[in-house]
């Protein structure tokens, strides 16, 4: 963990997962990974006292940006494993938090003991990919708090999210999509705009670059149901 900790001052390469384009290898400073640091903690509700259980690779953003080596920065707990399903569900219990990519939830939901899993008290964000409403519903029935998370290795591993912490709150997101169209999120870690062509562009202390990054993303917004002024993005596909 003292090579992880060192990064905060090297800084560091993180390599895209490659599932929405080809594999891009990024270089983050030591600032960007402060304000990336500072915006998993706050977005995560991530403490001294979390128990971090990272799972996935960490060579890509999901696993060294998204709860470790922020967990690290203030001091909490964090085990690193390969990602295997049995070890998975028995382990869970003993963590506060867990980063998961979507064909990871689907392995996970597709066990066995998946219907014996108790996920009270446990914050499960999932990102990479687009998260499909099954998902969410299968995690947030078991009782997970649920980070659907929108983020690139250009971006930041928590960029655009919403969090599922309810079965209602999920079916009111649900009616509320297009076309049963999946989300991006609602809580916003970065400015962005949406072109003409409704591809989302953004720019912050995440990303890597200074000006506005196209992201290749197709994206519609609509308005929250509780909230007229609160924007909700939903995804469309890519570029």
């Amino acid at each position: 963990m003292e090579n992880l900790k060192n990064k905060l001052s090297e800084g560091v390469y993180v390599n895209s997962s490659g599932t929405t384009g080809l594999q891009k290898n990024i270089f983050r400073t030591p600032e960007n990974l402060k304000y990336c640091n500072n915006v998993a903690i706050d977005s995560q509700k991530i403490t001294k006292n979390s128990r971090i259980y990272t799972i996935c690779k960490m060579e890509h953003a999901g696993g060294m940006l998204a709860q470790t080596l922020p967990a690290i920065s203030i001091g909490a707990d964090v085990v690193v494993e390969d990602f295997n399903v049995k070890r998975f569900i028995k382990e869970i219990h003993k963590y506060t938090h867990t980063h998961i990519t979507p064909r990871q939830a689907q392995i996970i939901m597709s066990s066995k003991n998946f219907s014996e899993i108790n996920l009270s008290n446990i914050w499960i964000t999932c990102g990479s990919d687009r998260i499909d409403w099954e998902v969410i519903t299968a995690f947030v029935s078991k009782g997970a708090t649920f980070m659907a998370n929108w983020g690139m290795s250009e971006i930041g591993p928590c960029a655009i999210n919403t969090v599922f912490s309810n079965i209602d709150y999920v079916k009111d997101y649900i009616s509320l999509a297009p076309n049963n169209l999946t989300i991006i999120g609602e809580n916003f870690y970065c400015d962005y705009q949406i072109s003409e062509s409704n591809e989302l562009i953004v720019k912050g202390d995440i990303c890597v670059y200074d000006d506005w990054f196209f992201t290749g993303d197709l994206v519609i917004k609509k308005n929250k149901i509780t909230n007229d002024k609160s924007p909700v993005l939903y995804y469309l596909g890519r570029n």
